[in-house]
Parts: C-alpha cells; sequence; structure tokens
C-alpha cells in the first residue's frame, strides 16, 4: 500500500474566461466554432492548453482546486461578441465544466467573478457551473488547510505601474486584520486576489499575498489598446503540510504564439 503524501495539494487558477478565443479552451471545442482569423487564435488556444495539460498532470493527484473567477467570458457586448467562441452562455458553460474536470480534483471551491463576465441579466452562471460539478461557490471565500486559512476573492485593484503591483494586495490584507480585530473574519496566512490578468506576490513572515496570473492568454481588444500590462498565464499551486507549513510554486507560460511582430519595410 502506498503511503500517504504527507500534504494537501491545492492548484489555485482565476480567469479562464471559457467561450472566448483565447481563453482556456479543452480540445473537445478546440475547433468546434467559427471564428475570424481563426488560424491564429487556435494556434494560442493550443498551446497554453497544452501546457496546463503537462503541467497539471505532474501535480496530480489533487486535494483542492480553487477558483477565483470569472470561469466563462459572457456575452461580450463591450465588442459586440466579436471575440467569441460561441456566444451561448450554456455553450461557454460547457467548456469551462470540461476544463474543470480535467483537473480531476477531490475538491472544488470557488470565488465569483466580474458581474459583466459571469452574471449577465443577473444570471450567476458560475452558481451553474458550481453545481453542476459539485463544487462550493461563494463571492469571497475562506478555508483552512492543514491549519493555513485562505482568503479567496476576485476583484483586486489594479496599476499602470510595474513596481505598483503589491499595494493593492497589501491593502486587502490590512483589511482582513481590520475584519478579524472585529471578529467577523478570520484573519489569513494567505491572502489570493486576481482579476488583472498578471502574477504577483509579497507579504513577510506573517502572511503571503498573490495576485493570481490569468488562465486567458491575450487577444482581446481592450487588453491590446488599453491597457500596458504583461498578461501572465498559468497557475499557481500549494502544498501544505500537516504542521502548517507550506510550500508554493507559479507555474507560468510565456505564449510564444501570441510575440509581437515587427513590420519592415
Amino acid at each position: 500500500m502506498a503511503k500517504p503524501k504527507p500534504y494537501k495539494r491545492i492548484v489555485f487558477g482565476a480567469d479562464p474566461h471559457c467561450g472566448h478565443r483565447v481563453g482556456l479552451t479543452p480540445p473537445l471545442y478546440q475547433s468546434a466554432f467559427k471564428e475570424k482569423k481563426s488560424a491564429k487564435y487556435l494556434k494560442i488556444r493550443k498551446e497554453c492548453w497544452n501546457f496546463i495539460g503537462d503541467e497539471v498532470e505532474k501535480l496530480k493527484p489533487i486535494d483542492l482546486l480553487a477558483l477565483a473567477g470569472d470561469l466563462i467570458e459572457g456575452p461580450g457586448g463591450r465588442s459586440g461578441g466579436t471575440e467569441l467562441l460561441t456566444t451561448s452562455i450554456k455553450e461557454q458553460r460547457d467548456i469551462s465544466v470540461e476544463a474543470i474536470r480535467f483537473f480531476e480534483a477531490r475538491n472544488i471551491i470557488i470565488s465569483r467573478g466580474t458581474a459583466y463576465h459571469v452574471s449577465p441579466d443577473g444570471q450567476d452562471a458560475e452558481d451553474d457551473i458550481a453545481e453542476i460539478l459539485g463544487a462550493k461557490i461563494g463571492d469571497h471565500e475562506f478555508f483552512d488547510v492543514n491549519g493555513v486559512t485562505f482568503d479567496m476573492k476576485h476583484h483586486l485593484g489594479g496599476t499602470s505601474i510595474p513596481h505598483g503591483k503589491s499595494t493593492a494586495i497589501s491593502k486587502e490584507q490590512l483589511w482582513n486584520l481590520i475584519w478579524a480585530d472585529y471578529d467577523a473574519q478570520k484573519r489569513a496566512d494567505v491572502v489570493l486576489r486576481a482579476h488583472n490578468h498578471y502574477y504577483s506576490y509579497n507579504g513577510d513572515d506573517t502572511w503571503l499575498g498573490i495576485n493570481l496570473p490569468a488562465l486567458q492568454a491575450m487577444g482581446s481588444k481592450y487588453g491590446a489598446r488599453r491597457c500596458s500590462n504583461l498578461v501572465k498565464f498559468g497557475f499557481v499551486h500549494f502544498d501544505v503540510f500537516e504542521d502548517g507549513s507550506f510550500t508554493w510554486m507559479p507555474h507560468i507560460l510565456r505564449v510564444k504564439s501570441q510575440a509581437a511582430t515587427v513590420t519592415r519595410y
């Protein structure tokens, strides 16, 4: 009989935006929909999924999959639906369910994402996904693994300066301390947020804060035309040991198929 492992493994993911042309897309749906510039975005989707597939297989078995929101892209109203693989919320939901099932996690916990993406007309599509998967879902989730308290929520304020990424997550940790002082939250050891599609971390000997990378690659019109930040594609995993110590590691892909090109004349 195999000896039980002395830790519990958690995979943290965020912002897969399933249904978007560069959202997380499992093989079953890679070529299932017609789209403009299909070859370009299909290449990106395949490269990203192949990375996720390889990395996740190395980590199995996974005790807990924690997802920090924006599981689907939604109607895509701001771009007239032109960036979508499918405008059907049901089909986007099916893509998300298929992707999440690949992780084969024993438990799943979800914090709801941005209303624009996941709650069109007030209907929480992520709740449907959670029900199908038997997952726990909430707006702001606190959970304990081997004595380590995790605080997970989707939204985090952003910044356009590279050296300012620590400010917002530090603010979240400070608010957690204030809420804990009022006995309204448990003081967290690890604070996790998402939404910005970049990866950063900071903290000290008493806490760790992580802004989770996205499971959506570059490829939105808004990002290309308005944003300066470098999108980080990937996820983070933790191994939490029985004595409450833990290790953690980011899994980040530099997506070669979406690198900028230079036009020569």
